[in-house]
């Protein structure tokens, strides 16, 4: 079974209509996918790790003709909410999860060996703890119980596994052993021809690399994934823990709530339409502005005080590593699509406490006549000189660590990102700080935040590092630069 919208076995399969459908549902903000699969024959189907805005899930089952009893989820999500509650409540069906899981509303607890008749396919269920601790995997079987695909949540993803340091350093090591042991003894017992369906991908923090396909196969696997081909359990150990990066803070509020039960809201809120005047009272009372308008829209004007991210940062990684959870929310976009799409995003990661947006955006506020901020501007032109003047700024890279050590400005100060709202920060008061990351959008959300802490005295360099390593000019590696 490949590909990701329809596949069954080639010849010597099932007969056309007992060939299995497959769809996959790719979240690129999130670096996630979910899958649907599904019986011609019966007519049935079951969704697997939904996100919670459910409607092309739905969309996809009533074209296909199918309906979905069955929703289930590989393990208790850390970068977003479960749609599986909200997707049962629509159709119907059943939420079926991991026992160890330990959720908190109705549902039926799986455990090995397990299985989830769809039609005349079924899925067995394998408990392959490791990203997890209660992780599980579903195997795909047709009814001779010849295996055909495995949807392999973190368990195993191209070129790599989900990480294992995702619930505390005191529990990565022991995750990641218990993960050694099972790829080694569940799933790399499987014939290489298994289809390998995973959930994490291609810009998921759960993942610890950049990746290139979302799908794969077994025996592909066994041949080129540096961690299945560890040599030992502690090669296997020091190569998953090596290197990771740091992954948004809104992590740590996600198992519990999906354990819990994310709240049923019946489709995406309609949001109130707040007047100027409104959201300037919602300021004063100490409320947040969100503005998901493009960065160099945020940067030449708007309301001071409020974050700005842009809506494709992604909105559900940078909101939700730079706005403190659960922060009440008043929206400013540029368009109703942009909006609709902002709630979708952050209601994927918890952020539901949407208080309204701002009604006419940008133009009615100006058009009231109330106060617009800009951010100042420098070139990397200007810059240099600046560097080597007596009253030099403070540059300010909030790249990665991995991008930071592959090259920086000389004697700039480095604070990741993602730091910028929690850290005791040491930046001076007194001096200007000039703010950069690769191109230019990331500093614009980091600035928004230093602005928020009362940082006045913040400069953008619009063209980035990259602007300033194209001029030619010095870049240096040193770690002792490091903040």
């Amino acid at each position: 079974m490949t590909g990701a919208a329809r596949s069954g076995r080639s010849s010597g399969g099932p007969p056309p209509d007992e060939q299995p459908i497959v769809q996959s549902f790719v979240e690129e903000g999130l670096g996630n996918s979910s899958y649907l699969f599904g019986s011609r024959s019966s007519e049935t189907a079951v969704v697997i790790d939904p996100l919670l805005d459910i409607e092309p899930y739905v969309r996809v089952a009533e074209r296909h003709g199918l309906t979905i009893t069955h929703v289930l989820d590989t393990h208790l999500h850390n970068d977003f909410v479960s749609g599986a509650r909200e997707l049962a409540a629509r159709c119907g069906a059943t939420v079926c999860a991991s026992a160890e899981a330990g959720l908190e509303f109705d549902h039926r607890p799986l455990k090995e060996r397990d299985r989830i008749s769809v039609g005349e396919l079924a899925l067995e269920v394998v408990a392959t703890p490791g990203h997890t601790p209660e992780h599980i995997v579903f195997l795909a079987v047709d009814g001779a119980r010849a295996p055909l695909a495995l949807f392999s949540g973190g368990a195993l993803i191209v070129g790599g596994t989900a990480r294992t340091d995702l619930l505390g350093e005191e529990m990565a090591k022991p995750l990641t052993r218990q993960l050694y042991r099972t790829i080694q003894e569940k799933i790399l017992v499987l014939p290489d021809s298994v289809a390998v369906l995973p959930t994490h991908g291609a810009g998921s923090f759960c993942v610890a690399a950049e990746l290139p396909d979302r799908t794969t196969t077994i025996g592909r696997e066994r041949a080129r994934n540096p961690l299945v081909r560890a040599r030992s359990e502690d090669e296997f150990v020091r190569l998953a823990l090596g290197g990771l990066p740091s992954y948004p803070v809104y992590f740590r509020e996600m198992r519990a709530i999906n354990r819990r039960g994310p709240r049923i809201l019946g489709g995406p809120p309609a949001l109130a339409a707040l007047t100027p005047e409104a959201v300037r009272e919602w300021i004063a009372r100490g409320g947040a502005v969100l503005d998901v308008r493009p960065a160099p829209h945020f940067a030449r004007g708007h309301i001071p005080g409020s974050y700005g991210i842009q809506l494709d940062a992604p909105l559900t990684t940078w909101a939700g590593w730079l706005i403190p959870f659960g922060t009440a929310l008043v929206l400013l976009a540029d368009s109703v699509e942009a909006r609709e799409e902002a709630v979708r995003q952050l209601l994927r990661i918890g952020f539901d406490d949407l208080r309204g947006y701002l009604d006419g955006g940008m133009p009615a506020w100006a058009a009231n006549g109330f106060e617009t901020s800009a951010l100042r501007m420098i070139s990397v032109r200007d810059l240099r000189p600046r560097l080597r003047a007596g009253d030099a700024p403070v540059v300010l890279d909030v790249r990665s660590d991995a991008e930071w050590t592959a090259g920086h400005i000389p004697g700039a100060v480095h604070i990741e990102n993602g730091r910028l709202p929690y850290d005791d920060l040491s930046l001076p008061r007194d001096r200007p700080i000039v703010v950069h990351c690769e191109v230019g959008n990331r500093s614009v959300y980091g600035m928004s935040v230093l602005l928020r802490r009362g940082y006045s005295n913040v400069v953008l360099l619009p063209e980035g590092f990259a602007g300033w390593r194209a001029a030619g000019f010095e870049v240096t590696q040193r770690e002792s630069d490091r903040a």
